[in-house]
């Protein structure tokens, strides 16, 4: 059986602290935590401490107890946002599936990837790594690209720093140079191509959805094989995206 140690037992003490009063009736004491928890009480003490000041929980100088902090709110808030984006796109989702009959996915960012949060298939379905809850370099495709487009030229050096861009297949763009001139064009006609860059045999389109800000909050995408992915039926594609990415964007308070 394995046992945690170091930094691992500590981010699992903490999680069981926030856990414990979260789900406590009231605020809890130092003594109540001790008890239930039973950590040894100089852990206990420097656990709390940073839990406090990074805002997962808050002390109540007078009674010295402690109950959840805003951070754990802002938490809560992240998680049910993200749920409501994908029940506010799939009636638009729906709509570019039944459309074109093809694979459409919601996309958003995380760091250097995109994460599929939602996905419809249409009757040719669609075998790739694009299910829900997977997760795709940003820079090999299309929803990557779309959002990524959108975001200061900082942001994305910020998000690409440090490590080289990987290359998937034979299309895939192999460095900064080259995704900022592919953005850059992006940004100009207003959608993103994916061509076979992440898988062999597929291609994508894709629109970025934009927040009550500006900034994307999704992306809108359809992935078809590539043998049935001519230039008519990607513009039937791109026709798609555009009315129903631009309509989602007016539900999330966009000016689009």
């Amino acid at each position: 059986m394995r046992t945690d140690t170091g930094s691992v037992k500590s981010a699992r003490r903490a999680l069981e602290i926030i856990e414990y009063v979260t789900q406590a009736p009231r605020a809890a004491s130092f003594a109540e935590l001790a008890g239930a928890l039973e950590y040894p009480r100089s852990s206990l003490h420097g656990l709390l401490a940073t839990l406090t000041e990074m805002g997962w929980l808050e002390l109540d100088p007078r009674t010295r107890t402690y109950s959840v902090g805003i951070r754990a709110w802002e938490a809560g808030r992240g998680y049910l946002n993200g749920r409501d984006l994908v029940e506010r796109a799939r009636p638009y989702m729906e709509r570019v599936r039944d459309d074109l009959d093809e694979t459409v996915q919601l996309a958003v960012l995380d760091g250097r990837d995109v994460v599929y949060v939602a996905r419809v298939d249409g009757s040719h379905r669609l075998v790739t790594s694009y299910s829900v809850g997977g997760r795709v370099a940003a820079h090999a495709s299309a929803g990557g690209k779309a959002m990524l487009a959108l975001l200061p030229a900082d942001q994305v050096a910020g998000r690409l720093a440090g490590v080289p861009l990987e290359r998937y297949t034979p299309a895939t763009i192999g460095s900064l140079a080259r995704l900022r001139a592919e953005l850059s064009t992006t940004r100009s006609r207003g959608y993103a191509l994916d061509e076979e860059e992440y898988t062999v045999g597929v291609r994508c389109l894709a629109l970025a959805v934009q927040d009550h800000d500006g900034a994307p909050a999704a992306a809108l995408s359809v992935s078809v094989p590539t043998v049935r992915f001519g230039a008519k039926e990607q513009k039937r594609a791109l026709a798609a995206l555009t009315r129903n990415a631009r309509a989602l964007s007016r539900a999330l308070g966009h000016d689009s």
